[in-house]
């Protein structure tokens, strides 16, 4: 199976791209500059594509974006989270659909940001989107693949959310101060934080390209913890103490008032139904084996 994947280079795209050649797939990254052998050129802020080499392939994983918590949230870098999911995945719609030998499927990102903060409550993919920003972007995003879905590919908006993995994203960051014995819980620690290992994103995306599932589907572990939870497990396993918590101002200071409260402060307690329904089985269902498995591997030191 030939897969063209955006993104390719993310933690989640290499990952990806790794388990696609070890299964005997061919993984082809969509990239921006410089296509090498299989690469397929694109560039979402001019508009353009090579839709040439888009046709025949089986399948397309996009995963592209500008990282939300990579910048202090000004106007301008709101504009660009908005523009570089939005403008990206409509393109890619779009030419996907113009093709003569269209891919059958198309697995396109999205976050369970879509549901914005839910307190304590239970939601799945059947709860509707919550309001404010990221909420706001997450729809957009997703109506942004409606192209592809009436040209006939199956679509599946990959509702993810936050990835553990040692090699980069929330848990690289957390494990100096971690290992260091000064990590602790944010403000209260009760808000919810639904995760994912990064083997178990990557085994549903592969699971999603060969099974018939359309729309959104959560790729979250079928456990959420709370933050202070979290907490617990990650000192646990690398044996530390982890007494302090974290005052607000901190992050805010460094992150930006906006957005550390939603990063940091807000949560969803989200259940992967479509996904468990469809037959997947989490290789990492719950926090501490998860945190064991990843904290095992040589990338984690």
């Amino acid at each position: 199976m030939d897969v063209v994947i955006s993104g390719s280079t993310g933690l989640i795209g290499s990952a990806l791209g790794e388990a696609l050649t070890t299964a005997g797939h061919r993984p082809i990254g969509l990239v921006r500059s410089g296509p090498k052998g299989d690469e397929i050129a694109w560039d979402p802020e001019a508009g353009t594509i090579d839709t040439a080499s888009l046709e025949g392939v089986d399948a397309v994983v996009h995963l592209a974006g500008a990282g939300i918590g990579d910048h202090r949230w000004t106007d301008a870098y709101k504009r660009t989270i908005r523009r570089s999911r939005t403008e990206g995945t409509s393109l890619l719609a779009g030419a996907l659909a113009g093709l003569t030998r269209r891919p059958s499927v198309l697995v396109s990102g999205s976050a369970v940001g879509i549901y914005g903060d839910r307190g304590d409550d239970v939601v799945d993919e059947t709860s509707p989107p919550g309001t404010g920003f990221l909420p706001d972007v997450c729809v957009a995003w997703e109506e942004a693949t409606a192209t592809a879905a009436e040209a006939g590919i199956r679509v599946a908006r990959i509702r993810s959310g936050i990835v553990l993995s040692p090699r980069g994203g929330a848990l690289k960051k957390q494990l100096p101060l971690f290992k260091l014995g000064l990590g602790g819980k944010l403000g209260s620690g009760q808000q919810w934080f639904s995760w994912i290992s990064i083997d178990d994103e990557v085994g549903a995306i592969l699971h999603l390209l060969t099974h018939e599932v359309a729309g959104p589907a959560n790729l979250t572990a079928p456990h959420p913890v709370t933050n202070a939870e979290f907490t617990k497990a990650l000192a646990g396993v690398l044996g530390r103490p982890s007494f302090m918590p974290i005052p607000a101002f901190g992050p805010k200071l460094v992150l930006g008032s906006e957005l550390a409260e939603i990063l940091l402060y807000e949560g969803q307690k989200v259940l992967p139904r479509v996904l468990e329904d469809s037959g997947y089985v989490f290789t990492h269902p719950t926090m501490e084996e998860a945190l064991r498995a990843l904290l095992d591997r040589p990338t984690a030191a």
